[in-house]
């Protein structure tokens, strides 16, 4: 019963019921005699179905973690806290707005390597879009809640995107005379990100929040079965891929 429930389940509720109606609908056009626009249907429903699940995003996330470790003796002299999301004006215990959930993951990272080396967080982050709460003003009060000292918290609230998160990230660095970033990122992020602050003349020492994929997970059934969250992470990884791909070409665009 409880594998019935679960594959019941998956193809009720987005994507899987995209998946059904479409299979339905080439059903319907192949015994319409409209066999092209049927084929048509059949592949559309196989590409959301492969697309929404843990077996494509976990290959698509693996490549991008693929390199990336964690040190085990992490030195620098300041941290830089890169933004990742951020749910604005909605309530929270100590305000107004709250770090998405990937943010958080970088958040807690981030003040767990402080405590280690007792260094300055730079905390970069601005608004994406005019009339919107600039995310590093949020993360440092999230910051200081989880015990890190004000006077230890610097803020870039210009940034837009990676890239900007590097350059003004440049400008602080510079000015506090800084030379041994950690950069803290998620880690399917942190190949990008890493380009981004080469880029900007920057090298850090990369140091990445909630790894997704790991070499000794087993698959199981249920990671062939369609999932919104396995469709979130698959498009997840390939805006990185995307933004990889503009930063190759010499793009400013990606975010």
């Amino acid at each position: 019963m409880f594998v019935i429930k679960k594959c019941i389940a998956a193809f009720l509720l987005p994507p899987g019921i995209f998946v059904i109606a479409l299979l339905f609908l080439g059903w319907r056009l192949w015994r319409c005699k409209r066999k092209g626009f049927a084929l048509c249907s059949f592949l559309l429903a196989l590409t959301v179905w492969l697309l929404s699940t843990a077996v494509t995003a976990e290959m698509l996330h693996g490549r991008l973690e693929k390199g990336i470790s964690i040190p085990q003796t992490p030195k620098g002299d300041v941290i830089v806290l890169l933004g990742g999301g951020l749910y604005d004006n909605v309530p929270d215990l100590t305000g107004s707005g709250s770090p998405s959930e990937a943010m958080l993951a970088r958040i807690v990272t981030a003040v767990r390597l402080q405590r280690q080396l007792d260094v300055p967080v730079l905390v970069s982050g601005g608004a994406v879009y005019g009339g919107r709460t600039p995310e590093a003003i949020v993360v440092r009060r999230f910051l200081k809640d989880l015990g890190v000292p004000d006077r230890s918290i610097i803020v870039e609230d210009r940034s837009r995107d990676t890239m900007e998160n590097a350059r003004f990230s440049r400008e602080i660095l510079r000015q506090h005379g800084f030379r041994r970033p950690l950069l803290v990122t998620s880690a399917f992020h942190m190949r990008r990100s890493l380009a981004a602050f080469k880029q900007a003349g920057i090298i850090a020492t990369p140091l990445a929040a909630c790894f997704r994929t790991s070499r000794g997970r087993p698959q199981v059934w249920a990671d062939f079965l369609p999932d919104a969250g396995a469709l979130h992470g698959t498009a997840t990884a390939l805006r990185e891929y995307l933004g990889l791909l503009f930063y190759r070409l010499g793009g400013q665009g990606a975010t």
